[in-house]
């Protein structure tokens, strides 16, 4: 099937930016996927990435492909970027809310309707689900979805939705003219035409069925909807701060905001006040940090970048930061990001890229935390996920955080709460490998055993010379004796 352009997220208006994701297709299980029978198997092969990029408020794609963490690649990383870099140019794109709307090209989606992914995704592989799953799945708390909305139709997300709490922040759309009248939207926040929303929650809470090894981080947690956004671009600063206000209102212990803005926001913005009521009231708010990285480009974006909010990057399947993942100090942690499988509306499941998919990633561990530990802080669950992160250095980096987020140690190795992560022990940067002594010149011994076997090597080829010489002379006279 021809991948096509997938302009509708790609950028949309307002004040708000990339709902975060880069590329989207119908999954096919990896060759390493476990079949769905409970069975969980750590994948560590690599595949290229397949993603496709954002096109831009001008139509053109801007380069979003991924590349492998500089510190750590492998040695065939030079060709594997190369080859991402061609197929992120052909993927759809992230939403940047600062733009002119972009027409859908709903051909292009994978939205709705489509087949279950039948094996084990490779991001949930990596995770010893029994383990992980061992207290608690999350029940008891609600994580706020702040997006597209999410369709309850899924199988997986019909009983994880609590769409009493739900809610529309979006203005319902207007009749353009010449076209048909455009499809009403439910107050509950179930109505997703983009299926950005309904992935986001399926990584977070979808339940286990049937036919799939396919299930949220915490299948126990209850999804609060709250749509935002569309693809026409209507969300702003200003709805998501009413979002979340909501939120916070609706009793969500976890808020999830997979999109941003770049553009700088001041102090006393009305998105600032909104997290800040957030963070003052208990709730652990994480977001995706944007997928503008390429080539490690800095840049802070927002809510990301405000203090206290957890910023997630993405990762890939070799632990590395994922090329297009936005970088910079304000970033907390990693997750997967890429090739993630999650539920579409209708039913079934679709594959796509980008810290709009990491996030809920780390928010599915913030609700598995929080159910285990109701007494504990935002910040300290916000700095257990941190401080259990797989790390290749010491500390923080502007490309991975605290490094990419482990689940299992998140929720295992948490005898007490922790206020701000540290640098682990045991932890050390590669040693620099000792110089070995050079010798520019010849001693006097090895310049006589070098001359003395050119002596033998020059005698012999000149003994095979002469004799050679020798029996060519033997024929010649015996093929043509004197008369």
């Amino acid at each position: 099937m021809p991948r096509r352009a997938f302009p509708h997220l790609s950028h949309l208006p307002g004040d708000l930016g990339h709902l975060g994701h880069i590329g989207r297709r119908n999954p096919a299980p990896h060759p390493g996927d476990a079949p769905p029978d409970g069975t969980t198997v750590t994948s560590t092969h690599p595949t290229p990435h397949r993603s496709p990029a954002p096109r831009g408020a001008d139509g053109k794609r801007p380069p979003h492909p991924p590349a492998h963490h500089p510190a750590h690649a492998p040695r065939n990383a030079p060709r594997r970027a190369a080859l991402t870099v061609i197929a992120a140019l052909l993927a759809p794109g992230a939403v940047l809310l600062n733009a002119p709307p972009a027409a859908a090209d709903p051909g292009a989606q994978c939205t709705a309707e489509s087949k279950d992914y039948t094996g084990r995704p490779w991001a949930l592989q990596r995770v010893l689900l029994d383990e992980l799953w061992k207290n608690t799945r999350g029940e008891g708390v609600r994580v706020a979805v702040i997006d597209t909305g999410v369709d309850t139709q899924h199988p997986q997300l019909r009983d994880a939705v609590d769409t009493r709490r739900g809610k529309r922040v979006l203005a319902q759309p207007r009749k353009k003219k010449g076209e048909p009248p455009p499809r009403e939207l439910k107050d509950d926040g179930t109505t997703d035409l983009v299926g950005h929303g309904t992935k986001v929650a399926g990584i977070i809470a979808a339940r286990p069925a049937s036919g799939t090894g396919f299930v949220g981080l915490a299948p126990g947690a209850t999804i609060i909807p709250i749509q935002q956004n569309d693809a026409e671009g209507s969300g702003t600063d200003r709805t998501l701060a009413a979002s979340i206000n909501y939120a916070v209102d609706a009793g969500a212990h976890v808020i999830n905001i997979s999109q941003d803005t770049q553009r700088p926001v001041r102090g006393h913005s009305v998105l600032k006040a909104a997290v800040d009521r957030a963070l003052r009231k208990n709730r652990v708010v994480v977001a995706s940090a944007g997928n503008d990285g390429l080539g490690g480009t800095v840049k802070k974006t927002y809510p990301a970048s405000y203090p206290g909010v957890l910023a997630v990057a993405s990762s890939d399947r070799n632990n590395e930061r994922a090329p297009f993942s936005q970088s910079g100090d304000f970033v907390d942690v990693a997750a997967p990001g890429v090739d993630m499988v999650s539920t579409v509306p209708g039913g079934g499941h679709c594959q796509d890229n980008g810290t709009s998919f990491s996030a809920p990633y780390v928010a599915g561990v913030a609700a598995l935390l929080r159910a285990e530990h109701p007494r504990w802080t935002a910040r300290q669950i916000a700095a257990q996920i941190a401080q259990t992160a797989e790390r290749s250095v010491p500390g923080r980096d502007r490309l991975v955080g605290w490094g990419v987020t482990d689940p299992v140690r998140a929720v295992t190795e948490d005898d007490g709460p922790v206020n701000r992560p540290v640098a682990r022990e045991g932890v050390t940067r590669g040693e620099r490998p000792e110089a070995m002594e050079l010798q520019l010149d010849e001693t006097e011994q090895e310049r006589n055993e070098r001359l003395g076997t050119y002596v033998v090597l020059g005698g012999l080829v000149l003994a095979g010379a002469l004799g050679g010489a020798a029996l060519v002379a033997r024929d010649h006279r015996r093929r043509n004796p004197r008369s």
